[in-house]
């Protein structure tokens, strides 16, 4: 049983692969002074940036959930979204209001893909 890591640290790995399954930990702005918008761009970028990396992109993305501060900025969060997500491949999604680890973000995304 092989599992690949990806930019390990000492509390979490950026992303994990096996058998062809790429799994993403939770995805956070580098810049949480921003807007949910700025904040949703970056996030979704990383996601772009570690699913390339795993050799996968967002058109084979299994599940997606997405934790969001206040239900208030879900309009914002879904405008960012829906320009981003390949049409024709949305996944299946779950999104939840939670009290995230850091005050100052308001998205959290995380990704479990196939590999292309």
């Amino acid at each position: 049983m092989e599992i690949t890591r990806l930019h390990v640290g000492k509390r979490l790995s950026e992303a994990a692969i096996h058998n062809g399954t790429v799994y993403l930990a939770g995805q956070i702005a580098d810049d949480p002074s921003k807007d949910i918008t700025g904040q949703t761009q970056e996030v979704l970028a990383a996601v772009d940036r570690l699913l390339a990396e795993a050799g996968s992109d967002k058109t084979c993305i299994l599940s997606t959930a997405i934790y969001i501060k206040d239900m208030a900025l879900f309009p914002a969060m879904n405008e960012v979204w829906d320009s981003w997500v390949a049409q024709g491949h949305t996944p299946p999604r779950a999104t939840v209001e939670a009290k995230l680890a850091n005050p100052a973000c308001l998205v959290e995304v995380v990704v479990v893909a196939a590999q292309r």
